[in-house]
């Protein structure tokens, strides 16, 4: 199933698209999509209930991130062999844990933040993944039993307040609007293989990224294993698991993200984004 948030910000609605693409209000089902919902318990009751009997949602309405408040929003870097060549870096011997503030968050479609003193604004298209049950110290033989699902994530990225000075990865993705998540959490059951995922990020409707979750070092099983052995990680936490090639930092010259900039991204099953970059 795909599920979404629809409304204004501040007041999305949980929402479901049926079999014919209609868009339904799920608040009778449940009241949000956030860490108190998100787990196997609600995926049955929605299961269970006869959606097309909801009442039926504008199409034309805002779609806002599609998960709400999660405890932690987590980012793995460098997991593309692809991407680490084109960076000149070695590729990692484990998998590089970092976070995003949760205050990121942002609508797949909402502006995305630039400013005044920002002069190397990056994009990352990224596949997320949804935790559906606490999980740690688990093996990656079950981490299956412990995903909820998957999502579309543009990890924004500051280059020079994540590398330069004193700059650290936390401080370079967090400011406001730079997590853009959605539109829709798909369900596992419906992305038959997370390992051949195609992806792809265009700028100003000109090609910049195009990748394969098959180049990742470390696959989401090892990705939900191995983080879980160091915090545990809770119903609606979202893990963003590495980019593939082609993002600004990248480029020969390098190329960051000006005011009125558009960045179209979408990986195979999970939608599309659509963004501007606006300076504040």
């Amino acid at each position: 199933m795909k599920l979404l948030r629809l409304g204004d910000k501040g007041k999305e609605k949980p929402s479901i698209i049926d079999n014919e693409g209609n868009y339904r209000d799920l608040s009778k089902v449940v009241n949000e999509l956030n860490p108190h919902t998100l787990n196997f318990q609600t995926l049955n009751k929605i299961k269970n209930t006869d959606i097309s009997n909801l009442p039926k949602l504008d199409k034309n309405s805002r779609v806002g991130a599609c998960v709400s408040n999660p405890s932690k929003f987590i980012g793995i870097g460098l997991n593309f062999s692809d991407h680490a060549l084109e960076t000149g870096a070695k590729p990692p011997s484990e998998p590089i844990i970092f976070m995003k503030a949760t205050s990121s968050i942002n609508g797949p479609n909402d502006d995305i933040e630039l400013k005044s003193n920002s002069k190397k604004l990056d994009w990352e298209v990224e596949l997320g993944v949804v935790i559906g049950n606490f999980a740690k110290n688990i093996n990656k033989e079950k981490s299956q039993d412990y995903i909820l699902g998957y999502c579309l994530v543009n990890d924004v990225s500051e280059r020079e307040w994540q590398t330069e000075g004193t700059g650290q990865w936390v401080k370079g993705k967090s400011h406001d609007t730079y997590g853009p998540i959605g539109p829709y959490l798909v369900t596992k059951d419906e992305i038959k293989d997370f390992k051949n995922l195609n992806m792809a990020l265009d700028l100003n409707d000109q090609r910049m990224q195009t990748g394969n979750t098959k180049t990742m070092i470390f696959d989401i099983n090892e990705i939900v294993s191995y983080v879980s052995k160091f915090m545990t990680l809770n119903p609606g936490d979202i893990i963003t698991t590495g980019t593939p090639p082609g993002v600004g930092m990248g480029k020969k010259p390098q190329l960051f993200l000006k005011n009125g900039d558009r960045l179209k991204l979408k990986i195979d099953n999970l939608g599309e984004q659509n963004s501007k970059v606006v300076t504040i």
